[in-house]
């Protein structure tokens, strides 16, 4: 036989506490003394009460749920980076949906359509690398909803932002290897259209300029950062003279090219020194290992989060934007002195 749902109603007879004072003890309320809320939460809790979340939202408009759409959350940035939103998000009462896009500007278009129609209360987002217009994000902004970039930043209406200086951080690198003896490094570069990679390979030229290396177009190799692209561009490499450093915006392609160039023979950092951005897992085990940028991801995603939701409380949608520091983590593979 099912069992009879326990409403407000139960819990006041139980208590013979008006059920008005009951519903306002259920919604926190301050009108209510912190005894007699404690008593009828705990009525509650012994009589296997639960909200009707549902009802609760429609008179409310709100729902306690925010959308992260996400890359991939297989990329160890990136899980982290949800970590830190889902840790905050949680302390503060919200509930997570996290959506993948797959690097397909299509799906985000779509992940963005269902999150408008379930209603969230804000959202957060890493574009794919197919993104170039954000005329898709309008209704959602248009419903009154906050949304903030993270990682992969962008100028788009009042959307606030989170990153880090990918410039800096692409500079400091590439200077390192300047400094350990490279004079002419390539640049495994990601898609131009997106404002990340952009900076990343900017900081990568004027390092090179400023320190009075040639610049050389024919040293950037443009890609989506896959395993497969720094195996690609390493057979490249052999074929080119006098390479003597490599610097990759991610570490996936770093690993890649330094496995492949392994295989065939290089020394490394003797022969070519590598240098990578992420500091994934598996850059501090390979052999040698692979000298990155680290980020904050985790900070990130908790600040993110916290930007989210100051907004959706307050109700407004002015434009912020947070840049965090990076650190460069040296190791073998770019220490060639």
């Amino acid at each position: 036989m099912k069992k009879q749902k326990i409403t407000i109603h139960d819990i006041s007879k139980a208590l013979k506490i008006d059920s008005s004072t009951v519903s306002r003890a259920l919604n926190d309320s301050s009108r209510v003394s912190l005894k007699t809320k404690q008593k009828i939460l705990d009525k509650a809790e012994e009589l296997g009460y639960q909200r009707n979340i549902l009802a609760s939202n429609l008179r409310t408009n709100k729902t306690n749920t925010i959308g992260v759409i996400v890359p991939r959350i297989s990329r160890s940035f990136f899980s982290s980076v949800i970590s830190g939103i889902e840790d905050t998000a949680q302390n503060s009462g919200y509930n997570v949906i996290i959506c993948q896009s797959f690097e397909s500007f299509e799906r985000e278009k779509k992940i963005m359509n269902t999150l408008l129609s379930n209603r969230v209360d804000g959202v957060l987002i890493s574009i794919s690398m197919q993104t170039t217009s954000f005329d898709y994000l309008k209704p959602y902004l248009d419903y009154g909803g906050p949304i903030v970039f993270y990682d992969r930043p962008c100028s788009f209406e009042n959307c606030s932002s989170i990153s880090v200086n990918d410039y800096k951080a692409s500079y400091t690198v590439t200077e390192h290897l300047i400094q350990s003896g490279c004079k002419n490094i390539v640049h495994f570069a990601g898609p131009q259209i997106i404002d990340l990679y952009k900076n990343r390979k900017q900081g990568y030229v004027d390092a090179i300029i400023n320190n009075g290396l040639e610049f050389k177009e024919s040293y950037c190799f443009e890609s989506k950062l896959a395993e497969e692209d720094g195996v690609a561009f390493a057979k490249k490499i052999i074929s080119m003279e006098n390479i003597d450093g490599v610097y990759s915006s991610n570490d996936t392609a770093a690993i890649g090219a330094m496995q492949y160039l392994k295989f065939m023979g290089v020394k490394i950092p003797e022969d070519i020194a590598v240098a990578g951005f992420n500091n994934d897992p598996i850059s501090s085990v390979i052999e040698p290992g692979l000298t990155t940028i680290n980020q904050p991801d985790f900070e990130m995603g908790k600040i993110a989060a916290n930007m989210l939701i100051e907004q959706i409380k307050n109700e407004t949608t002015n434009k912020e934007s947070k840049v965090l520091d990076v650190e460069l983590i040296i190791r073998n593979s770019s220490q060639k002195n």
